[in-house]
């Protein structure tokens, strides 16, 4: 296996790009649809009710990064064997959770609607849309198994084919059951929920056709999948990286609770801003995806040059992409700002806090690239404690910031939790280095 130049590493994030801007785009189908066939409380239940999924999912997401590392050493190293194992083991993790989330709905959606503001109307719509679109959890759990799969092997072409046939079918579903049936937010969420589940068949197929066995090897090899040490090493993984997801949930809704404490055109600015940080983390994602399926085959193949050079030339590609998406943040800004809202008082605001926003984009990529190369190494614990310590960076700056700047302060504070990330991460890099020295 030749290591992969700068045209490869961009080959392969281009898809992982696309796949990721997929996601919102199906958000702004769900509410076209039913923007244009049901009334204001319907629409506010889907964005309420999507809102808890995505927390939800969020939270499960070591479901596709810890996969990813263990595919690509597995890959790596030639034990097909063991990448058949770990992609059982993560599909099925995926679908027990998932199949625990549905025999919990009822506290789960009460404990969510506590936690959201409604009226009676919307919580009614939010409730019909959660206990339909709950029974697809295993197999949108399951999807992260799969996507995980792909990512370590290196197929991000067959991802991005993945996500559009499942955001293509949910919209089309969608217009079938919200405009054509009448259905409504039922609709929507049994959309999804086939979608969901149709998906996941594909996914199973396309990913038995790379990984199954050319010779009379068996499938699914159960004497591998079922052996304790591999399930403890990967439940371990998964709670560290669950750990770290968590943290980094709580410091993005500290920095919204406490922008809303300024009030609602802070709040609104913000939120706007936020959107560039979103749509910036699409592409410096696609080179943190690379990274980790990269790293994790070169550490399986037992090759420190490969490892290092893949680290180094995807590093290269994010920091370019990051200055260019900074400048393009900083500079047309406010022609999108001004395409967002037409509210004078809210354009003003977000104006004014822009160069944050830019300066944040800027600095990210740094923390971006190390999840990737801890991920794609399963050295899923320093990602833990770093992340600890860049929220507590975060709060402790922002104590002190925020009475002084107000929201500037609490950008600036925001600001600090990226650069602490990506510090307190890299502190393990060097350790990290050496481990690879030393295994080859």
């Amino acid at each position: 296996m030749s290591i992969p130049g700068y045209r490869d590493l961009i080959r392969l994030a281009i898809p992982v790009i696309l796949a990721n801007a997929a996601v919102p785009l199906l958000g702004l189908a769900d509410t076209a649809v039913i923007g244009r066939t049901g009334d204001a409380a319907a629409l506010g239940a889907i964005a309420l009710g999507a809102l808890i999924f995505s927390f939800l999912y969020w939270g499960f997401g070591f479901l596709r990064m810890g996969t990813t590392g263990f595919t690509a050493q597995a890959a790596g190293a030639g034990d097909w064997p063991e990448v058949r194992a770990a992609f059982a083991r993560a599909l099925l993790l995926g679908l027990g959770i998932g199949v625990l989330l549905i025999l919990l709905q009822w506290p789960l959606g009460l404990a969510a609607l506590a936690l959201l503001n409604g009226s009676e109307s919307v919580e009614l719509g939010v409730q019909q849309y959660f206990h339909v679109r709950i029974w697809g959890a295993p197999a949108t759990l399951g999807l992260f198994a799969l996507l995980g799969t792909l990512i370590g092997l290196g197929h991000t072409r067959q991802l991005l084919w993945l996500q559009l046939f499942l955001n293509g079918l949910n919209v089309l579903l969608d217009v079938l059951f919200v405009a054509g049936f009448g259905w409504g937010v039922h609709g929507i969420a049994l959309g999804t929920v086939i979608a969901e589940w149709t998906s996941l068949l594909l996914g199973l197929w396309m990913v038995v056709r790379l990984i199954r066995p050319q010779d009379d090897a068996p499938l699914w090899p159960w004497q591998r999948i079922m052996v304790r040490e591999h399930w403890l090493r990967t439940l371990r993984a998964n709670a560290d990286i669950m750990w770290r997801t968590l943290m980094l949930l709580a410091g993005f809704a500290w920095f919204t609770d406490q922008g809303a404490r300024f009030g609602d055109v802070t709040l609104a600015a913000n939120h706007i801003l936020l959107q560039f940080v979103s749509l910036s983390a699409f592409f410096l994602d696609g080179y943190a995806f690379v990274v980790e399926s990269q790293v994790g085959r070169a550490m399986g193949a037992r090759q420190a040059q490969w490892f290092r050079l893949v680290i180094q030339r995807s590093t290269i590609l994010a920091a370019g992409t990051a200055v260019a998406l900074a400048l393009l943040v900083w500079w047309p800004g406010p022609l999108f700002i001004d395409a967002l809202t037409t509210v004078a008082s809210v354009r003003e605001a977000a104006r004014l806090y822009l160069p944050w926003a830019a300066l944040y984009v800027l600095c990210s990529f740094v923390a971006f690239q190390l999840d990737g190369i801890f991920i794609g190494t399963t050295e899923s614990r320093p990602m833990r404690n770093a992340t600890a310590m860049a929220l507590g960076v975060f709060l402790l700056a922002a104590a002190w910031l925020v009475p002084h700047y107000a929201n500037h302060g609490l950008w600036l504070a925001f600001v600090l939790f990226v650069i602490a990330r990506g510090i307190t991460l890299g502190a393990y890099l060097p350790a990290l280095h050496r481990r690879i020295r030393e295994v080859v």
